[in-house]
């Protein structure tokens, strides 16, 4: 039988679901007094949810419980609760809205994120929602970077415009932009070099990349998708904070969460930045890149998916 949605998120967050447990075990077997909701503020710390996260969870337990014991379910369906009202507000699908066509995403984030392929997985994602998609090989500093999204190109069966090795790769954008009007397509997905370590000279070019499209359409990129891996746990939040101030990332995806016990991290960026959480990826196949629901996600992460409340 082949799994579900729900079935792979299970299976996804089960190392993220598992430490978070693991880190609250026997937290819930006594009085909630001052030191015990000490201790549950930094097991949730400790499971990458984030400190904001950690003191709003510890504030709703605090509030009326220190003369009385609270059962550990008890505590996980109130973080299940918090979890979901941070994620309740960034959880969006992605909409395409650009006039005229075609809709630009540029799609940003260092190399081994997982960008190559969280671009082929949305490119799979909007065909099956009836749009017409095409690549851009933005990344000219790699032949691999190029090769691999032609590959990618080829699976997803979408059209690539891509150059050589160290093309220019603001002119590989307006080509593409150029095609994909004249054939109507509905979104141009541009790769980007991902080479954070020479910060100033990525930054410029995407700079360069975004004067290109904005004389092609005034309101494009109409979107600007960082891509994180969530293994990389805090190291993810760094990156939102670079981007966001010089690329102008006005959403986010994150890959890799079947891979770690940190997926925690997905609510500390929510609750710390606020963006747009646009899809998550659990697998690799290539529809396990969706938007997720954050009730299920919350509940799922909080190991009281089934549980009534």
């Amino acid at each position: 039988m082949t799994p579900t949605w729900h079935d792979k998120l299970l299976g996804g967050f089960k190392r993220t679901s598992d430490r978070l447990l693991g880190n609250l075990a026997g937290l819930g077997t006594g009085p909630l007094d001052r030191a015990t909701l000490d201790e549950i503020e930094e097991a949730l710390i400790a499971s990458d949810l984030g400190p904001q996260t950690a003191a709003r969870i510890r504030h709703r337990l605090s509030t009326g419980v220190f003369e009385r014991d609270m059962e550990d379910l008890g505590i996980r369906l109130v973080v299940a609760e918090e979890i979901e009202k941070v994620l309740d507000t960034v959880a969006k699908p992605l909409e395409i809205t650009g006039f005229p066509r075609p809709h630009v995403i540029l799609v940003i984030g260092v190399n081994g994120s997982g960008k190559t392929t969280t671009i082929a997985k949305l490119a799979h994602l909007l065909k099956e929602q009836d749009y017409g998609v095409m690549l851009a090989a933005g990344d000219t500093f790699r032949a691999a970077a190029i090769g691999q999204l032609a590959t990618w190109a080829e699976r997803a069966g979408v059209p690539i415009i891509s150059g050589k090795e160290g093309g220019d790769a603001a002119g590989i954008v307006y080509e593409a932009v150029k095609q994909a009007t004249a054939t109507g397509i509905d979104v141009l997905i541009v790769d980007t070099a991902g080479r954070l370590q020479n910060k100033r000279e990525l930054m410029d070019e995407l700079s360069k990349i975004r004067r290109v499209l904005g004389r092609l359409n005034v309101d494009s990129p109409h979107d600007v998708l960082l891509v994180l891996d969530a293994t990389t746990g805090q190291n993810a939040l760094s990156q939102i904070e670079v981007f966001k101030k010089d690329a102008g990332v006005t959403g986010l995806v994150m890959t890799k969460l079947d891979g770690t016990a940190r997926g925690g991290v997905l609510v500390a960026a929510a609750e710390q930045y606020g963006l747009p959480i646009h899809a998550i990826g659990v697998g690799e196949g290539m529809g396990d890149l969706r938007p997720f629901d954050a009730n299920e996600v919350a509940r799922i992460i909080a190991g009281v998916e089934g549980v009534r409340k």
